[in-house]
């Protein structure tokens, strides 16, 4: 089996980056979001680089890891790569919960920045 596509091994880099700097310190994920980029967490939607890591920061737990199940990535039209990861996340003593995120990653200034996020939790009405 040949190399991935560029776009798999920057898709793939990025979130292992990113989830590396939420699991460790989400004070420093300022620098992969641009005063552009939109985050939708949960429903609620934030839009610039501060209100979004505001948002991170202050989420109401010590400790979290998250654990990934899946991952794809996609090239768009212009340039862009589209990413969609599944996987299950711990914070604190709570119990295990599975998690959806997508992410639109841009070239910007010569480095691949979040411009568009999206989060959910896989929570079931039983």
């Amino acid at each position: 089996m040949g190399e991935k596509p560029i776009w798999e091994q920057i898709g793939s880099s990025f979130v292992q980056h990113y989830y590396q700097l939420f699991d460790t310190d989400r004070t420093q994920l300022g620098a992969i979001y641009i005063d552009a980029s939109c985050l939708t967490w949960e429903g609620q939607q934030f839009q610039g680089k501060a209100a979004i890591v505001e948002k991170l920061s202050t989420l109401p737990f010590l400790k979290i890891a998250h654990s990934i199940t899946a991952q794809d990535h996609q090239p768009t039209p212009d340039s862009c790569i589209m990413s969609m990861v599944v996987g299950q996340l711990k914070t604190d003593d709570d119990q295990v919960l599975g998690f959806q995120y997508m992410f639109l990653l841009k070239n910007y200034r010569n480095a691949w920045v979040c411009t568009n996020k999206f989060f959910r939790l896989a929570l079931h009405n039983l």
